[in-house]
């Protein structure tokens, strides 16, 4: 029943007004607001910068190597992809008494981030407030240091006080994002996801979504993951997940694609993206290297960690990815798959691109540069987030390296085999490409970005 008192009756009708007026200029915002990518950073096995793993991985250089501790001595898989101790000594970038309170994820996060806020030139400070505020960090972890559990779980034996006051902070998969966040005063969103493989791209999701919804300017985005341990590999084993055929040949072990997968091989490291509202970078005169177009998610809501058959959650991701850029299907040149070279993955993957791609698939380069540097795991997507923006932005695609034979159900499509491949603009109409994560649990997540154009 409506009030009938005049002051009641105004007041109601001034507050549909006013949310009225507020929900079309919310709309109109998310509508208008572009999201463009002017930094990046990474670490990674590939390399410990962007230009060295990029170039890296165009020519076909794998950092997949022997694990050689007695700790792996008898485990079923005893390779991966790890950071080289020669090139990124992280003692040699923090203090001792900061590195007791960081795991060395966010360690590896915190040297990425730095490379990326240089490129661009983008920094705050408590002193700057409003730009502070309106800078978010958005930085996910797929699984937490299992050394660090292992090693405070004797610590305790010998007694309570031997346990760390920072063993919580170490653990906790937001702390890369809270150590950021602190070290350079970002005020503004300050989010972690962990959804397992897919960690890195629903955290580029999340950040693009942020400043398409006016919640920030400017995101500091992606994931880190440092997870190799004789528990991690054994877990891992347990499930038949890693390669084991490749022990004693390990630069051949991962092989998305290539008849002879047996099994994704665990790699390390953190990429981070600058992500910021395209007038905001344009007004500071910003260097653009990309555009991310759109988002989309899935769930396959079938199994723990395979994937369902018909691939029924990568399309639905894929598809909702497109609607969200508005692009179609024809306007895709290259697709960053998320093909890890495990045998049912990969092979699903594929039926999912041929099902949605039907009449143009065969036009699209579809490549997995996981040969190179492994799957590392809750930093797998912004890391490949990475390269498909250096995809777009430099004209070439990275090869799938150590693609030797495709089985008859992949038969036909360009997976870019071992040596990159020109993607020359026609007309001008701009690169356009997908990105794919996808993770145990069914989670699934696919990024459209592009070439900026005006």
């Amino acid at each position: 029943m409506l009030p009938s008192c005049p002051r009641c009756i105004e007041t109601i009708r001034s507050f549909l007004v006013h949310r009225q007026k507020f929900c079309s200029s919310a709309s109109l915002r998310s509508e208008t607001r572009r999201v463009v990518i002017t930094g990046l950073g990474v670490v990674s096995p590939v390399g410990c910068s962007v230009s060295k793993a990029w170039n890296n991985v165009l020519s076909g250089v794998t950092a997949v190597g022997k694990l050689t501790d007695a700790a792996y001595e008898k485990l079923p898989c005893r390779v991966a992809a790890q950071i080289d101790s020669n090139e990124l000594n992280v003692e040699t970038h923090f203090s001792k008494s900061e590195l007791k309170t960081m795991a060395r994820a966010t360690a590896f996060t915190l040297i990425a981030a730095k490379e990326a806020l240089q490129e661009a030139k983008w920094s705050s400070t408590l002193e700057n407030i409003d730009a502070g505020q309106r800078t978010g960090v958005a930085i996910g972890m797929g699984m937490i240091d299992l050394m660090d559990v292992c090693d405070t779980n004797e610590a305790l034996k010998k007694g309570y006080n031997r346990v760390s006051p920072f063993f919580v902070p170490r653990i906790l998969p937001n702390m890369p994002a809270g150590q950021l966040s602190i070290r350079y005063g970002f005020r503004g969103p300050n989010h972690s996801v962990s959804t397992a493989c897919a960690t890195g791209a629903h955290s580029v999701g999340d950040a693009f979504r942020f400043i398409k919804y006016g919640d920030a300017d400017v995101m500091v985005c992606g994931g880190a993951e440092a997870s190799i341990s004789p528990l991690g590999i054994a877990g891992f084993c347990r499930l038949r997940a890693l390669s084991t055929s490749f022990n004693d040949n390990p630069q051949k072990a991962s092989r998305p694609f290539d008849t002879s997968r047996d099994g994704f091989v665990m790699g390390e490291g953190s990429a981070i993206l600058i992500l910021e509202e395209l007038n905001h970078a344009k007004a500071r005169q910003a260097k653009i290297l990309g555009e991310i177009l759109g988002y989309g998610l899935s769930g396959d809501a079938s199994h723990l960690t395979a994937p369902r058959e018909d691939g029924t959650g990568a399309i639905l991701a894929m598809e909702r990815a497109l609607k969200n850029a508005n692009v179609c299907p024809e306007d895709i040149g290259y697709i960053n798959a998320h093909a890890t070279s495990t045998p049912i993955g990969d092979v699903i993957e594929v039926r999912a691109i041929k099902k949605l791609f039907s009449d143009n698939w065969q036009n699209i380069a579809v490549s997995s540069t996981k040969g190179a540097h492994g799957h590392l795991l809750g930093a797998a997507g912004n890391l490949e987030i990475l390269f498909t923006v250096m995809a777009c932005l430099k004209g070439i695609v990275p090869p799938t390296i150590n693609l030797e034979n495709v089985s008859d159900d992949m038969e036909g499509m360009n997976f870019v085999p071992n040596k990159a491949q020109d993607w020359p603009s026609s007309n001008g109409k701009r690169r356009i490409a997908l990105k794919n994560s996808f993770g145990f649990g069914g989670t699934n997540a696919c990024i459209c970005l592009g070439e900026y154009q005006e």
